[in-house]
């Protein structure tokens, strides 16, 4: 780099390639989370980003570009709806409070614990 327009121009350049290679990776992902599209038209599409790939992703983004936000909203949806599910099976604990009961009264029975510990897991339970 001898001087501060090289830099400038290498700065520019390297953030085009990187802004391009980010609209090409969320082409790919959306192409293949598409259920709709046949394998077939995937491959047609796959195969002309590597032949031609600035026309193809404009024209794929140009086509495709509103069901594209679509799919990618759904997947969020699903992903939120999933990640709550799955704090809610984490937070609820062991299960309702009388399941809890009974597996302290089982283990009072088992003689695993005692008397105490017993009412401690029971008011646990309840409180």
């Amino acid at each position: 780099m001898d001087s501060f327009w090289d830099f400038f121009w290498f700065i520019i350049s390297f953030f085009l390639l990187m802004a391009y290679l980010v609209v090409l990776f969320q082409i790919l992902t959306d192409l293949f989370r598409d259920k709709g599209t046949s394998g077939w038209m995937k491959a047609v599409w796959v195969f002309f980003l590597i032949i031609l790939p600035l026309i193809t992703s404009l024209v794929y983004l140009i086509a495709r570009g509103h069901g594209m936000a679509e799919r990618n909203v759904a997947a969020m949806k699903a992903a939120q709806a999933d990640t709550d599910a799955y704090i809610r099976s984490v937070s609820s604990g062991a299960g309702s409070p009388a399941e809890e009961i009974a597996r302290a009264k089982a283990l009072l029975d088992a003689g695993t614990i005692n008397q105490a510990e017993y009412e401690s897991l029971k008011a646990k339970a309840l409180g």
